[in-house]
């Protein structure tokens, strides 16, 4: 099955809340390098102006690929995960992600389109709080891989 150009536009429900603690951010910080204290220290945070301990700017990337789970996963869409390659990520920040945060995240299919045989496409991620305070903007492109049917 071929990827359905007809998702262009499709939204799907928020993701439930994951809440965020001191340990994730701590461990996510550890895993990129990411050494300032106000990764892992909350006095450090708290003298930086942050409500408590803040995560590396990346850290959203966990909570774009658990929203976009839902169309990649989405029988309908014709996406052989298999096929998949990363192609693009951005990210526009609204506020920092800090320790006590829930979040949530809904995807939008942006674009679908074949090139050379591959289908790109294009989603985007409002990521925010449980209560809709928003957090950052992920905008991702992936190709899957056209192959012999």
């Amino acid at each position: 099955m071929a990827v359905n150009p007809d998702f262009v536009g499709r939204s799907y429900p928020s993701t439930e809340p994951y809440a965020v603690d001191a340990a994730l951010i701590a461990s996510f910080a550890a895993a990129v390098g990411a050494h300032d204290p106000v990764h892992t220290d909350a006095e450090a945070a708290r003298a930086a102006g942050y409500a408590d301990v803040v995560a590396p700017p990346t850290l959203v990337v966990r909570f774009s690929q658990e929203a976009e789970r839902a169309y990649v996963t989405d029988p309908d869409a014709g996406i052989d995960y298999t096929r998949v390659v990363h192609g693009e990520q951005r990210f526009v920040h609204h506020r920092p992600i800090t320790a006590g945060d829930e979040v949530t995240g809904t995807t939008t299919v942006d674009a679908v389109r074949q090139a050379g045989g591959h289908a790109m496409i294009t989603t985007r991620t409002e990521i925010s709080t449980a209560s809709g305070e928003a957090l950052a903007t992920s905008m991702s492109t992936i190709v899957v891989r056209g192959g012999e049917d």
